[in-house]
């Protein structure tokens, strides 16, 4: 009996492109609810206070720039729009989840459940209301640096807009997750924190993203390096073309 030659896997163009998009949206998406949802624990870095949100912000960062680049300021803002509807349905899941009672030999009891998820509930309220805004600033960032260097210096815009949007978004979600309800008192009094330690872990939040952010350099443009390759280097200048296009 003679075998079968192995079937090759022959992706068009077209469905090359919505793999990409796909895939960076997919790791977008997922980075972002992950740190919605472990951001209520506070950590210690050295001298730093920091939220464990932190560790999945970065590539969310990198997803964004990649995105921004290849589908242009519509393709962040049509996926910025849908993680806010997601994020909106994580914050009602698990206020359902907190609602709903434990059974009496359930491993996680009500109060521990609460008092993790209902700061994350926090955390994610606060997303709410700047995750569209700080995005938006992004993307007006990366293509206002782009221009002024004629489509040059990836790094420069890539590292321009992180560093403008977050600066924004971090003080309003460390403001609304962790200070406010300890202000009206709508936390335990063990998790309330003063306006020194507001500002404080909020500038920690910051420095330590924006030094990621210029860390990763290196990793946008080897995901540049594995997008071209994937897509062929005549459809790939097509797809920044076109996106510069759009988004100028």
């Amino acid at each position: 009996m003679i075998a079968s030659p192995p079937m090759s896997v022959h992706f068009s163009a077209q469905s090359r492109r919505e793999l990409v998009l796909v895939a960076l949206s997919g790791i977008f998406i997922t980075n972002a609810i992950l740190a919605e949802l472990i951001g209520g624990k506070l950590i210690q870095a050295g001298p730093f206070t920091m939220s464990l949100g932190v560790l999945p912000w970065p590539i969310v960062f990198l997803t964004t720039d990649l995105i921004n680049e290849y589908f242009g300021k519509e393709g962040v803002r049509r996926l910025t729009l849908f993680t806010v509807a997601l994020i909106l349905y994580a914050f009602a899941i698990l206020f359902l989840g907190i609602e709903i009672p434990a059974v009496g030999f359930s491993p996680v009891k009500d109060e521990a459940f609460a008092n993790v998820f209902g700061q994350s509930l926090w955390i994610i309220f606060g997303s709410a209301i700047v995750f569209l805004p700080s995005k938006l600033v992004a993307v007006l960032v990366f293509w206002f640096s782009r221009a002024k260097t004629a489509g040059k210096l990836l790094w420069l815009r890539a590292t321009g807009s992180t560093a403008i949007s977050q600066l924004i978004d971090t003080f309003v979600i460390m403001g609304v997750a962790f200070y406010l309800p300890s202000v009206f008192e709508l936390v335990p009094e063990a998790q309330r924190i003063t306006f020194d330690q507001y500002v404080a872990t909020s500038a920690s939040n910051y420095t330590y993203k924006l030094a990621i952010a210029v860390a990763l350099t290196p990793l946008i443009y080897l995901g540049h390096s594995v997008i071209d390759k994937f897509l062929g280097a005549k459809e790939s200048e097509h797809l920044i073309d076109k996106a510069a296009q759009d988004s100028l």
